[in-house]
């Protein structure tokens, strides 16, 4: 039995569109650790929701995972066939997928979408255990449950949020996939459902791979960050190696650069120069290197190796050209 509960190995995912390939995930490496709370953090076109979905097996049609390992419990899922990954998807692994809005279907109420969930996974359970069931879960994320019959549109923002998380939860996953669950919603909207989620993690003792842009709502909720750049994965610690760290990658300097610091006076904000890279034609070697103030020669031609110091690692040439220095 392995000692993770998620792993995922050398995972290569692409787009295939009419007008070209793009190279969503290349060479994505990550572990998680039953009931550990795990951030992944990256720009827009990082490939955090492509991970996401390439472990739920819920690429479009024009998604292909070219090569690589997803395992669960040890279990090669890309091994699987549908049969298998149905009985997975909301009982064993669930996702809050990232627009509330959409997630839901607008002609159902929000109490027959969750009780969909018992309906797959439970079937031997009686009409009123389930209801029961449901009645019970609204209430734990803060829904009267005399709303059940109500639809969507009857619900806010943060109220729809609630309810799915209420879906993804009722059948207690060992792992729970949040992308970006509080993005669209106000400030104060966002720290209950961050609350709520840690709540009912305890709860039910799940892993959570949280997806996210905010550093803050990591440095609070999380146990462990991997940042990801251009599908792959340049630094992973716990979140006291990545926030009070001295030997993070230049791209996670930037991110937390990007943060305002309310104890300075400053005009402006420090925004990471230039734009995320094409993932129509990935460069060998760093894929950050053109945007990166510590870009080196061998940094546009050879992949950095990992760096590891406990449970910190790196992957970066800076860090060979300083151990290059100390010597």
């Amino acid at each position: 039995m392995s000692d993770y509960l998620l792993e995922v190995n050398d995972l290569h995912v692409q787009y295939n569109t009419d007008d070209s390939v793009v190279h969503a995930l290349n060479g994505l490496n990550l572990r998680l650790k039953e009931g550990e709370k795990l951030g992944l953090v990256g720009e827009t076109g990082a490939g955090k929701t492509t991970l996401a979905l390439s472990i739920l097996r819920l690429l479009p049609k024009v998604g292909q995972i070219v090569s690589g390992s997803i395992k669960y419990k040890g279990e090669e899922l890309l091994d699987k066939n549908e049969a298998y990954m149905l009985g997975l998807r909301g009982r064993r692994v669930s996702m809050i997928f990232q627009d509330p809005m959409t997630s839901l279907n607008p002609v159902k109420t929000v109490g027959n979408q969750i009780l969909e969930v018992l309906n797959l996974h439970f079937p031997d359970l009686s009409k009123d255990e389930k209801e029961k069931k449901v009645d019970e879960m609204l209430q734990l994320v803060g829904i009267p449950a005399s709303r059940k019959g109500e639809f969507p549109h009857q619900f806010s923002g943060g109220m729809k949020q609630r309810v799915v998380i209420a879906m993804a939860l009722i059948a207690e996953p060992e792992l729970l996939l949040a992308d970006e669950p509080t993005t669209a919603l106000d400030v104060t909207i966002q720290a209950q459902i961050m609350a709520l989620m840690g709540q009912l993690k305890e709860k039910f003792n799940s892993a959570v791979l949280l997806i996210t842009h905010d550093l803050g709502v990591v440095a609070e909720f999380c146990d462990t960050v991997s940042v990801i750049y251009a599908g792959r994965v340049v630094e992973h610690g716990a979140v006291e190696d990545i926030f009070m760290g001295n030997e993070n990658h230049p791209y996670t300097k930037g991110l937390i650069g990007c943060i305002p610091d309310l104890s300075k006076d400053e005009d402006r904000l420090h925004p990471i120069p230039g734009s995320m890279v094409d993932a129509r034609s990935i460069p060998e070697g760093c894929a950050f290197a053109d945007r990166c103030p510590h870009c080196m020669d061998i940094c546009r031609k050879i992949i950095p190796e990992e760096h590891v110091n406990g449970t910190h690692s790196v992957f970066c040439h800076l860090y060979d050209a300083i151990k290059e220095g100390e010597k």
